[in-house]
């Protein structure tokens, strides 16, 4: 896309190179056991310590330490030059793509804010704090073993164990510094309407005062022009709808977002006071419609069967941090490789610049929400704070097409018959529709749904013929909640029955094979590669044989640490050809009789 530029870390909301700058490398580190550091003013005297390369966690060897025990508090630090040039007129803004959990900063010794979460972008304007020639800036981060935080795949014992990994303390993503001018662009939200060619754009604002102020906003597809628009800016907000298939009425086909053909608009917006230009942000965006029809998924009014495979994001040497862009693509392209259009994203916030790559190369995307793991009110605080910065970050990707808040119950135990716990989860759908009325929501990924726009189930059943025959003879008893479906689990909270939504196995799979070390998958490990496509096969064929499903969400893309279930090894090596696993994919995939009521 035109607003593409290498390793930006807001691959969608971009402004020119010169206003930026990477501060990911080597930062001043050091840890805090005794929690000291504020008592001893590590704001103002660092401590003598250790180099770490951000923005690696301690915990990975890419860090440069590697130390995967538990130290709940560490300190950074980054000595800043500042660009006098850049400085005259600017307010400077510090992002942070990612740090977990409570992050406390310092800019030459002076306190300059404070953000709890670990899984999204957050800012702090340190223009004040900024000094002519060399500064400091101070970092602070805490991150306990508490399980009512938002914690995902992070462990919270001394050991890894089951499915959950080495924790992840810290700065994780990467920070940056951004020079904008006093009154800017602070947010686009953009809703494309495929079925009306229509584009909806909200536009906030931080400025003084909008008295005089437009925003211009400018179309084009594959470099041929769109249209044109320019609206006031009143009380510091946009509101448009743009009509976008009027240049391309004739094809409207070719103009949409697909994973066949990842159409994708460049768009620009430029914000004027008085006619002068004040800022400039240039994005992309896709024109695609995704929502239900009965128990059918729809694309751009056209049945969507989804081939998806888990993705948790782990590498060997950086853990949950991708050790670079090229490292993401790498991934993607893998996934197509392997016959899958679609990846859920698991129990993590991926680095925005997959998102990107997902939208250019056409992967669909679901988003979940790293779970808490405890059901209390400092747990429903965090939890809907964070997961709504979660879906407002990644609202304008294309590629993105369902929202999974919660997943197997993680954080609401009790929810088969505990009212608060349901009603916890169906404020998390209302709250997310409120927000996204375009996108489906799933209200409990797996089992024990409660408001759900598709009903997922995960089943780890190893024999093909047993998943055929169960599924041909007792589907309609599991959505009607008269007997489990798999893991002794009901499909419904109490209170909650089937009400023809979708139906999708978005866990199955798991197969354990070709890991020389200790490790586990579901059910038996394979030994060949014989064994593991026949197994594979099976299973596959079983899922896509059932007319009333959908699509499904194979476990998984990589090893990851004690887990060796992946299609690829920890160092992302297929572990049989990758076109076995394609044709089996793609066998068939055409389903005109899915059920509709």
């Amino acid at each position: 896309m035109k607003c593409y530029q290498a390793g930006y870390p807001r691959p969608q909301f971009v402004r020119n190179q010169q206003s930026w700058e990477d501060l990911n490398g080597d930062w001043d580190f050091s840890f805090d056991d005794n929690n000291e550091g504020i008592d001893k003013k590590w704001f103002s005297s660092f401590p003598q310590g250790q180099k770490i390369i951000v923005p690696f966690s301690y915990e990975s060897p890419a860090s440069g330490i590697g130390d995967t025990s538990r130290h709940d508090i560490v300190w950074y630090r980054k000595l800043l030059l500042i660009d006098p040039k850049k400085r005259q007129g600017s307010k400077i803004m510090l992002h942070f793509e990612g740090s977990d959990y409570t992050t406390r900063l310092w800019v030459n010794g002076k306190f300059a804010g404070t953000h709890n979460g670990g899984y999204t972008r957050f800012s702090f304007d340190i223009t004040h704090f900024i000094r002519p020639g060399n500064n400091t800036i101070t970092v602070r981060v805490e991150d306990t073993f508490d399980i009512s935080q938002p914690r995902g795949k992070q462990r919270w014992m001394e050991e890894s164990f089951g499915c959950w990994y080495i924790q992840t303390t810290g700065i994780w993503k990467t920070v940056w510094l951004e020079y904008v001018n006093p009154e800017y662009i602070k947010s686009i939200k953009m809703a494309p309407i495929f079925s009306l060619g229509k584009l909806e754009i909200e536009a906030d604002i931080e400025a003084r005062s909008s008295d005089d102020m437009e925003l211009a906003v400018s179309l084009s597809l594959r470099d041929v022009p769109v249209t044109d628009i320019t609206a006031p800016v009143i009380e510091n907000h946009v509101d448009l709808t743009v009509d976008v298939f009027s240049v391309f009425n004739r094809n409207v086909n070719a103009c949409a977002w697909t994973p066949e053909n990842p159409n994708l608009y460049d768009i620009s917006f430029i914000l004027r006071k008085k006619k002068k230009i004040i800022d400039e942000v240039l994005s992309y965006f896709g024109m695609r419609d995704i929502y239900i029809d009965g128990r059918t998924i729809m694309l751009n009014g056209k049945p969507l069967y989804q081939r998806l495979v888990l993705v948790q994001g782990y590498w060997k040497d950086s853990h949950l941090t991708p050790p670079d862009e090229q490292a993401l693509v790498t991934d993607i392209d893998k996934v197509l490789s392997a016959g899958y259009n679609g990846v859920r994203i698991h129990q993590k916030v991926e680095d925005e610049k997959f998102l990107y790559w997902a939208d250019v190369k056409g992967l669909l995307v679901w988003c979940e929400m790293p779970a808490a793991y405890e059901f209390n009110d400092f747990a429903i605080k965090c939890f809907t704070r964070e997961w709504m910065e979660v879906v407002r970050q990644l609202y304008n990707h294309p590629s993105v097409i369902t929202w999974a808040p919660f997943n197997e119950s993680w954080g609401v135990a009790k929810i088969k018959t505990d009212i608060a716990q349901q009603f916890f989860t169906v404020s998390i759908y209302n709250l997310t529709k409120a927000y996204d009325k375009y996108r489906p929501v799933i209200s409990n990924d797996g089992w024990e749904h409660t408001v759900s726009d598709i009903i997922t189930l995960h089943d780890y059943e190893e024999k093909g013929e047993d998943f055929t025959a169960r599924y041909e003879k007792h589907l309609e008893e599991m959505l009607g909640n008269k007997i489990f479906h798999n893991f002794f689990k009901s499909l419904f909270a109490d209170g909650y029955s089937y009400r023809g939504q979708p139906v999708i196995i978005s866990e199955f799979g798991g197969i354990a094979f070709d890991n020389p070390n200790d490790g586990w998958g579901y059910g038996n490990k394979e030994n060949t590669k014989e064994d593991f496509i026949k197994r594979f096969d099976a299973i596959t064929s079983a899922v896509k044989s059932i007319d009333a499903i959908c699509g499904y969400c194979y476990t998984q893309l990589t090893d990851v640490q004690q887990e060796v279930n992946g299609i690829m090894d920890i160092e992302r090596n297929f572990k049989v050809d990758p076109e076995i696993l394609k044709e089996i994919n793609e066998r068939g995939i055409v389903k005109p009789n899915i059920l509709k009521e």
